[in-house]
Protein backbone atom coordinates (compact mmCIF):
# COMPACT_ATOMS: atom_id res chain seq x y z
CA UNK A 1 0.00 0.00 0.00
CA UNK A 2 2.97 2.31 -0.16
CA UNK A 3 2.04 3.66 -3.68
CA UNK A 4 -1.28 4.73 -1.79
CA UNK A 5 0.34 7.32 -0.54
CA UNK A 6 2.15 8.77 -3.27
CA UNK A 7 -0.78 8.63 -5.53
CA UNK A 8 -2.09 12.32 -4.41
CA UNK A 9 1.28 13.29 -5.49
CA UNK A 10 0.94 11.84 -8.65
CA UNK A 11 -2.53 12.45 -9.31
CA UNK A 12 -1.96 16.52 -9.48
CA UNK A 13 1.42 16.48 -11.03
CA UNK A 14 -0.61 14.96 -13.91
CA UNK A 15 -3.34 17.27 -13.51
CA UNK A 16 -0.95 19.96 -13.90
CA UNK A 17 1.58 18.51 -16.70
CA UNK A 18 -2.04 18.85 -18.51
CA UNK A 19 -3.19 21.73 -17.86
CA UNK A 20 0.27 23.20 -19.17
CA UNK A 21 0.08 21.39 -22.19
CA UNK A 22 -3.91 22.69 -22.81
CA UNK A 23 -2.69 26.20 -21.62
CA UNK A 24 0.24 25.60 -24.12
CA UNK A 25 -1.83 24.66 -27.40
CA UNK A 26 -5.02 27.23 -26.07
CA UNK A 27 -3.05 30.29 -26.65
CA UNK A 28 -1.39 29.99 -29.95
CA UNK A 29 -4.72 28.77 -31.09
CA UNK A 30 -6.40 31.73 -29.63
CA UNK A 31 -3.58 33.49 -31.71
CA UNK A 32 -4.12 31.56 -34.96
CA UNK A 33 -7.98 31.36 -34.99
CA UNK A 34 -9.53 34.08 -33.00
CA UNK A 35 -6.81 37.17 -33.71
CA UNK A 36 -5.81 37.53 -29.97
CA UNK A 37 -2.22 39.28 -29.75
CA UNK A 38 0.71 37.86 -30.94
CA UNK A 39 2.60 38.40 -27.72
CA UNK A 40 0.01 34.98 -25.80
CA UNK A 41 2.68 32.80 -28.06
CA UNK A 42 5.19 33.66 -25.11
CA UNK A 43 3.36 32.44 -22.31
CA UNK A 44 2.25 29.62 -24.49
CA UNK A 45 5.85 28.54 -25.00
CA UNK A 46 6.61 28.75 -21.39
CA UNK A 47 3.40 26.74 -20.69
CA UNK A 48 4.87 23.97 -22.98
CA UNK A 49 8.29 24.22 -21.80
CA UNK A 50 6.96 23.66 -18.02
CA UNK A 51 4.72 20.84 -19.35
CA UNK A 52 7.85 19.04 -20.83
CA UNK A 53 9.78 19.46 -17.46
CA UNK A 54 7.10 18.34 -15.54
CA UNK A 55 6.76 14.88 -17.60
CA UNK A 56 10.21 14.22 -16.32
CA UNK A 57 9.11 14.28 -12.41
CA UNK A 58 6.72 11.27 -12.97
CA UNK A 59 7.98 8.81 -10.98
CA UNK A 60 7.92 5.74 -13.93
CA UNK A 61 9.05 4.49 -17.36
CA UNK A 62 8.63 7.82 -19.88
CA UNK A 63 6.38 5.15 -22.16
CA UNK A 64 4.43 3.97 -19.66
CA UNK A 65 3.86 7.84 -18.33
CA UNK A 66 2.78 9.31 -21.63
CA UNK A 67 0.07 6.05 -21.62
CA UNK A 68 -1.42 7.06 -18.21
CA UNK A 69 -1.08 10.48 -18.47
CA UNK A 70 -3.71 10.31 -21.87
CA UNK A 71 -6.53 9.44 -19.49
CA UNK A 72 -5.76 12.19 -17.51
CA UNK A 73 -5.64 14.72 -20.09
CA UNK A 74 -8.90 13.51 -21.52
CA UNK A 75 -10.15 14.53 -18.04
CA UNK A 76 -8.62 17.56 -17.82
CA UNK A 77 -9.64 18.73 -21.42
CA UNK A 78 -13.53 18.12 -20.32
CA UNK A 79 -12.88 20.23 -17.53
CA UNK A 80 -11.40 22.93 -19.52
CA UNK A 81 -14.18 22.47 -22.43
CA UNK A 82 -16.84 23.33 -19.47
CA UNK A 83 -15.20 26.20 -17.54
CA UNK A 84 -13.21 28.01 -20.08
CA UNK A 85 -15.43 27.06 -22.87
CA UNK A 86 -18.58 27.15 -21.72
CA UNK A 87 -19.29 23.64 -23.32
CA UNK A 88 -21.48 20.89 -20.37
CA UNK A 89 -19.72 17.85 -21.33
CA UNK A 90 -22.34 15.19 -21.93
CA UNK A 91 -22.87 11.60 -21.19
CA UNK A 92 -20.52 10.32 -23.49
CA UNK A 93 -17.89 12.76 -22.66
CA UNK A 94 -18.14 11.39 -18.97
CA UNK A 95 -18.62 7.55 -20.69
CA UNK A 96 -15.25 8.30 -22.19
CA UNK A 97 -13.36 10.19 -19.35
CA UNK A 98 -14.27 6.95 -17.11
CA UNK A 99 -12.50 4.88 -20.03
CA UNK A 100 -9.55 7.08 -19.94
CA UNK A 101 -9.48 7.17 -16.12
CA UNK A 102 -9.68 3.17 -16.11
CA UNK A 103 -7.51 2.39 -18.75
CA UNK A 104 -4.75 5.07 -16.94
CA UNK A 105 -5.28 2.95 -13.51
CA UNK A 106 -4.46 -0.38 -15.09
CA UNK A 107 -1.09 1.34 -16.89
CA UNK A 108 -0.36 2.90 -13.35
CA UNK A 109 -1.94 0.54 -10.80
CA UNK A 110 -0.41 -2.52 -11.73
CA UNK A 111 1.51 -4.86 -9.74
CA UNK A 112 4.76 -4.85 -11.17
CA UNK A 113 8.17 -6.41 -9.53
Amino acid sequence: MEWLAGLPRVAGLFVLTALMEIVGCYLPWQVLREGKPWWLLLPAAGALTLFAWLLTLHPAAAGRVYAAYGGVYVTVALGWLWLVDGIRPDRWDALGCALALAGMAVIMLAPRG
